[in-house]
């Protein structure tokens, strides 16, 4: 949609320079649309870092990222989902392994998600083998 809305700015453009009239209110209007075609809408991001408990099993570990990975499947306000584990050479990760990062357009997305009932339900899978969570959400600027 949004190259659709581009090519038809910028033909125009061709059109009206074409003509030889003054385009310079117009030139302005386009590039005025053309931005905020271009403009991504907001975005809230929902970072989760998890430890698990010493003696956790490699196949909890694969349970817990099956049970995240199907959150967005199954709640429609997550509109952006990554997973990863850590690599970082530092050493500063404080025993955080596991990295989850959800996008929501709105703080009202993000509202239905935390009590939605398969939310929930992951936490039942999580929780055992959980020693520690780290929570940070943000706008994306």
């Amino acid at each position: 949609m949004k190259k659709k809305l581009l090519f038809a700015l910028l033909s125009w453009t061709f059109v009206l320079n074409s003509c030889g009239t003054d385009t310079t209110a117009a030139k302005e209007t386009i590039a005025a649309t053309m931005e905020k075609a271009t403009t991504p809408a907001k975005q809230l991001r929902h970072v989760v870092l998890f430890k698990f408990k010493e003696g956790t099993t490699a196949e909890a570990i694969k349970e817990v990222e099956a049970a995240f990975t199907a959150l967005p499947t199954k709640i429609p306000e997550i509109k952006g989902y990554e997973w990863g584990t850590n690599n970082s050479p530092e050493g500063l990760d404080k025993g955080f392994t596991h990295c989850f990062f959800l996008t929501f357009d709105s703080e009202e997305g993000r509202a239905v998600y935390l009590p939605h009932p398969d939310h929930k339900a992951f936490g039942e899978v999580l929780t055992p083998h959980l020693a520690d969570v780290l929570v940070l959400d943000y706008w994306v600027q």
